[in-house]
């Protein structure tokens, strides 16, 4: 019998997919960006009804560590990997994994997110056991999938994201272990960390595409530069976040506060640099500068909050946790869906909202909890930080499940 060709036009009635075929399954962006917003709906719409005493926790880990669990390394994470392993094959002209390899990568991912809710074995702690070794297992088979990419092309210049992502993949394992060791500060210190080391991959990526894109999208002559200040960022940025890594599980005595100081100061200029009013106009670029501009001033609040006791910490870095890592998400979250199914880059209406509504929950949930009080500003926020992620798959799903526009495979 003749092979099916499945590029060619058939007949309904023999049509025959494999799962693995399925347009979802051609770039590492498609699964990886429909379960991070999925994600971001179901478990803050979750940790809502927590907070707002709808629904009871019972599993053994507190619900703030699982919250801070799922949104830095379940959301952030399976951003991060499905951007980074998509804008690989752009970089080294190497396939990226797609089909059964990333539907099976996929499944891992899924299974840790649901591992926490393992009950009834009578073995202690093994839904966080279950989650360690499946969060191990999906690092180190996407940090492979990425370095074998880097590798085989000899790319040296994006070698630097092989140790944040490393750096992400430890600190998420101690983050667990410390769990099942009931050791709660230094764990919540541990992942903590970890939303610093994001900002380093959100400053590398930024540099990389927000010059770029603001060039391209307002028709300029050529992208503005920043060479230079992008080296003593980079290097700044590992030393302030070493420090307060230090500072939390070695030597309490180091305050960190000057060293994020200073990098908040780089991160502003750089901001300032590359900002341009015409781009108030194009939605999928102010998003991006707004969000990069949230990490500047998350940052400045991150280092007053060492030196002020009317700034609280978590608060502070909730600038950066949602207004830099979920709008920046979220933006480039859409830009790529749109860019790289061939389809324009423009958007609804109902996304400039989107992005908006982000912002704001960042501002509600850093800044006003000591003026409306603190479960006031976190319900608040939580749902304007719902209300644009429904938006975002009301309008990603369809792009995310279909075949390119143009007829190309990706």
């Amino acid at each position: 019998m003749r092979p099916i060709n499945l590029t060619e036009p058939m007949p309904e009635k023999v049509r025959v997919y494999q799962v693995s075929q399925w347009p979802l399954w051609m770039l590492a962006f498609r699964p990886y960006f429909l379960g991070a917003g999925l994600l971001a709906v179901l478990s803050i719409g979750y940790w809502l009804l927590i907070l707002t005493g709808h629904a009871r926790w019972r599993l053994t880990i507190p619900a703030t560590l699982w919250h801070a669990h799922e949104m830095m390394f379940g959301f952030a994470g399976a951003v991060a990997v499905g951007f980074l392993l998509t804008a690989a094959q752009t970089w080294t002209g190497v396939a990226s994994i797609s089909g059964s390899k990333l539907m099976l990568l996929t499944l891992v991912w899924l299974a840790a997110r649901a591992a926490f809710f393992i009950t009834g074995t009578g073995i202690e702690n093994v839904n966080l056991y279950a989650v360690l070794l499946l969060q191990l297992l999906w690092w180190s088979a996407a940090i492979t999938a990425l370095a074998n990419m880097l590798l085989k092309a000899n790319n040296k210049n994006n070698y630097q994201f092989l140790p944040i992502l490393s750096a992400l993949c430890a600190l998420n394992i101690i983050y667990l272990w410390l769990a099942i060791e009931q050791n709660m500060l230094l764990a919540l210190a541990v992942v903590d960390t970890a939303v610093l080391v994001m900002t380093l991959l959100v400053g590398v990526v930024a540099g990389r595409v927000l010059p770029f894109f603001t060039a391209r999208g307002l028709g300029l002559a050529e992208q503005v530069r920043t060479g230079r200040l992008d080296k003593v960022l980079l290097y700044s940025s590992l030393f302030a976040v070493a420090l307060y890594f230090i500072s939390q599980l070695f030597i309490p005595s180091v305050n960190p506060g000057w060293a994020l100081a200073a990098v908040a100061v780089l991160h502003l200029s750089r901001s300032l640099l590359w900002w341009n009013n015409k781009m108030l106009k194009v939605p999928l670029l102010w998003s991006l500068h707004f969000s990069y501009l949230a990490l500047g001033v998350g940052l400045v609040l991150v280092a007053l909050s060492f030196y002020s006791p009317v700034i609280l910490f978590k608060d502070a870095l909730h600038m950066i946790t949602i207004g830099t890592i979920g709008m920046m998400i979220v933006a480039m979250m859409t830009r790529v869906s749109h860019g790289h199914t061939g389809r324009p880059l423009t958007i609804p209406h109902f996304m400039a909202v989107a992005f908006a509504l982000v912002l704001v929950a960042a501002i509600v949930r850093s800044l006003l909890p000591f003026v409306i009080g603190p479960h006031i500003a976190w319900q608040l926020s939580a749902v304007l930080w719902l209300v644009a992620f429904l938006l975002f798959l009301i309008h990603c799903i369809p792009i995310l499940t279909r075949r390119r526009v143009d007829g190309r495979r990706g």
